[in-house]
């Protein structure tokens, strides 16, 4: 399994980068060796073409390879309304990132790296990665937005487990949480996805940032206890996994310490100086 030593090979030439080089090398070197690892299961399953293999490993961000590798599935065609929204949330993180980010300077640069850092997000995961995913069913390829309308979700458990960054998800089912929960139970299977999800943000995060350690840890242990007052009695009595309250509950939990997740040393060392490298700034 040679492509998973990549994250190694990154540490390596760590001196030798920006600090935003050596997130997007340490990013990618991540990316790739779980990439290849999702691949090589699903061969070991059956034998799929050379062309949506290499597909797969290029230019698909998700990490459910089972389905983007069959050719069986019957995949409905993108719906024009599809693609415009799409488009509009590619061209939203456009504006913010070389457009609202600089009008942001009056409120300081922590204010700037924000905009620009919510402008990549928009640009990379809701629009363009959409975007990438609405090609692929055109062609006739089972590839589902890694996005599925966070917004709507109305508890945590939903949030994380159905519409957030669904490539980890599916990820972290296969390779954790379905090894762990026949013996562990589900509750804790479910809490050392929210660990290890931290570790890995707090390696591609801090470790470039030089700062900040262990903050993105303790975001996603603090999402992972949420989920678990969600399911628990109190939970169940407060009505914190569905409509308003579970909304509220959501947001607090989420958007409440965040700035533990992206901290300021990244915004510092690595989100500006990544802005100015591209020209937002």
């Amino acid at each position: 399994m040679p492509l998973l030593l990549l994250p190694a090979v990154a540490l390596l030439v760590r001196d030798r980068l920006p600090a935003w080089g050596f997130m997007w090398a340490l990013s990618f070197a991540i990316f790739a060796g779980l990439k290849w690892l999702t691949w090589w299961r699903a061969r070991a399953c059956a034998r799929y073409s050379a062309w949506r293999s290499a597909a797969y490993l290029l230019a698909w961000p998700g990490m459910d390879a089972g389905s983007f590798l069959a050719s069986y599935p019957r995949v409905p065609r993108p719906r024009c309304r599809d693609w415009l929204l799409a488009l509009t949330k590619t061209t939203l993180g456009i504006v913010l990132l070389w457009v609202v980010a600089r009008r942001m300077a009056p409120l300081g640069t922590i204010a700037q790296g924000w905009t620009g850092l919510l402008g990549l997000i928009f640009l990379l995961h809701f629009g363009s990665f959409h975007l990438l995913a609405l090609f692929w069913q055109s062609v006739g390829v089972t590839a589902e937005p890694i996005m599925s309308n966070p917004a709507l979700s109305t508890s945590l458990i939903e949030f994380w487990g159905k519409r957030w960054n669904l490539g980890f998800r599916q990820l972290a089912h296969e390779l954790i949480f379905q090894p762990l929960h026949k013996q562990l139970g589900v509750a804790t299977a479910g809490f050392v996805v929210f660990v290890v999800s931290g570790m890995l943000h707090d390696l591609v995060i801090s470790l470039p940032a030089r700062g900040g350690y262990g903050l993105p840890t303790v975001y996603f242990v603090l999402q992972g206890l949420g989920t678990a007052v969600e399911r628990s009695a109190i939970g169940r009595r407060f009505g914190l996994r569905q409509g308003l309250r579970g909304w509220l509950f959501l947001l607090v939990v989420t958007a409440g310490p965040v700035y533990w997740l992206f901290h300021p040393p990244f915004v510092e060392h690595v989100i500006l100086p990544f802005m100015h490298a591209i020209g937002s700034l």
